[in-house]
C-alpha cells in the first residue's frame, strides 16, 4: 500500500497557485486573519474549483485532508 503523503508545496500546485517557499510563505501571511467562524472553502480568495477541492478534501477524507487541515489552522494562527 503506497501512502501518498501531501505538503503544502503539492497543495499548492494542486490548487494551481505559486508553489515556491516564499510564495507559500506570502499567501499565509497575506491570508493568515481569517476569521475562526469563516470555513476555509468559503474565504474570499479562492475560485469556486479551489473551493470546491477543499471541502471535498475534507468532506471525503481524502488523501489531502491532513495538508487542507494543516493549512488551515496555518491561516487562522
Amino acid at each position: 500500500m503506497e501512502l501518498n503523503r501531501h505538503n503544502f508545496r503539492t497543495l499548492f500546485m494542486q490548487l494551481g497557485l505559486s508553489d515556491n517557499d516564499q510564495s507559500i510563505a506570502n499567501f499565509i501571511e497575506n491570508h493568515r486573519s481569517l476569521p475562526a467562524n469563516i470555513p476555509l472553502e468559503e474565504a474570499g480568495f479562492w475560485n469556486a474549483s479551489q473551493a470546491m477541492f477543499l471541502r471535498e478534501s475534507v468532506q471525503l477524507d481524502s488523501d489531502w485532508a491532513e495538508v487542507v487541515d494543516q493549512l488551515n489552522q496555518a491561516l487562522r494562527d
